[in-house]
């Protein structure tokens, strides 16, 4: 099959986490799967799957941008010169890119919903450009489709995002000396997070939690791994409650399995998630995760067993299951190897690769 994949850009991040697998695995089953985004820096790894990347200038929030249409007018021809059969859109501006070349061309157009949109923007009420089907990434989302948009529960397909387990190591204790003695942490017990910084990702709950667990733990020191514009706010915060010499934030990396070694407890206390992909990652590295308890992280946590929940935004609650866990080191090992246990039976690649191939075969031969 030749498939056409649309997202914004190739940076680091869950989305471009998500594509990488699926992609790979794609080319694995023997599809031709191209990629037209506006580059970034992961497209050498695309590359290097056996995906044939094509470069669009389409980093824009708006519908209505000129880049839009002009994505649509170079896409155009290129759908007919490589025989694409599925457009697969991930944004909200690649689905209206990936509905309006659908009209144009009939080639069928789906998309994969990844997180929550506001229901109230007009545009998305007038034009919800959803394709012939929905990929749902966890039931909160399946759920938001129906629920906000109307979306027919028919055309809508729970398929939960894979992991490649070989991508995400068992973190060793040598490798977690090694990582921390290259951030000059060798003497710290290490928590924190990677994710893009932004108010829905919760940074500044960790934050609000860090001087109760500090004054249990003083050794404690606390990386925020991740850019975006809500950074400045950080940082104010950091010096208001006195943190500096126990908050860093550092770059996003590359490939998050590279410094998942420095954790010794991983936190994503998120306001908002679709699913929770960073969850899934640690977990496969063999970390304990303390996590909030909405969106799709449920289902990816079985409380008090592969990791810890607690209610969204609850600094106190957040600062209290952290501290048990650096108490209790041996439950804490036990809990990060019981979770790599869980993500390896529940969330395959290979599964979720499988089920899309389903879902693209189903929309191919329903369009007309």
């Amino acid at each position: 099959m030749n498939i056409l994949i649309l997202t914004t850009h190739i940076n680091t991040g869950g989305i471009t986490s998500y594509l990488l697998t699926l992609t790979r695995g794609l080319v694995q089953k023997g599809h031709q799967v191209h990629l037209a985004s506006s580059g970034g820096d992961r497209e050498e790894a695309f590359q290097q799957a056996g995906v044939k990347t094509l470069k669009l200038d389409i980093r824009t929030k708006s519908e209505l941008s000129p880049k839009v249409f002009a994505a649509v007018w170079k896409l155009r021809s290129f759908l007919k010169d490589n025989a694409i059969e599925v457009i697969h859109a991930q944004t909200r501006v690649t689905q209206v890119v990936g509905e309006v070349l659908s009209r144009l061309t009939g080639v069928t157009c789906m998309s994969t919903c990844h997180g929550f949109f506001k229901h109230a923007r007009l545009a998305r009420r007038i034009a919800p450009c959803w394709g012939r089907a929905v990929i749902a990434i966890s039931p909160a989302v399946q759920e938001h489709l129906q629920r906000d948009f109307q979306v027919p529960a028919e055309s809508i397909h729970l398929i939960a995002n894979g992991i490649e387990l070989e991508d995400f190591p068992l973190v060793s204790e040598p490798d977690r000396q090694k990582v921390k003695q290259r951030f000059a942490l060798s003497s710290h017990r290490v928590i924190g997070m990677i994710a893009r910084l932004s108010d829905v990702k919760g940074q500044h709950v960790l934050l609000d939690a860090l001087p109760s667990v500090i004054k249990e733990a003083p050794d404690v020191r606390c990386v925020l791994v991740g850019q975006g514009k809500y950074e400045g706010k950080l940082r104010s915060q950091i010096v208001a409650l006195g943190l500096q010499d126990h908050v860093r934030i550092e770059p996003i990396v590359s490939r998050t399995a590279e410094i998942f070694p420095l954790f010794d407890l991983f936190i994503v206390p998120s306001l908002q998630e679709g699913l929770g992909l960073s969850v899934l990652e640690a977990q496969a590295a063999g970390l304990p995760v303390v996590a909030s308890e909405i969106g799709g992280i449920p289902t990816l946590i079985e409380d008090g067993t592969t990791g810890v929940m607690v209610p969204a935004g609850d600094a106190a609650a957040l600062a209290g299951a952290i501290t048990r866990l650096l108490q209790d080191p041996a439950r804490s090992r036990d809990m990060g190897l019981r979770a790599r246990e869980f993500v390896q039976s529940r969330f395959s690649a290979a599964v979720m690769v499988e089920k899309t191939t389903n879902v693209y075969e189903k929309v191919k031969s329903s369009y007309g």
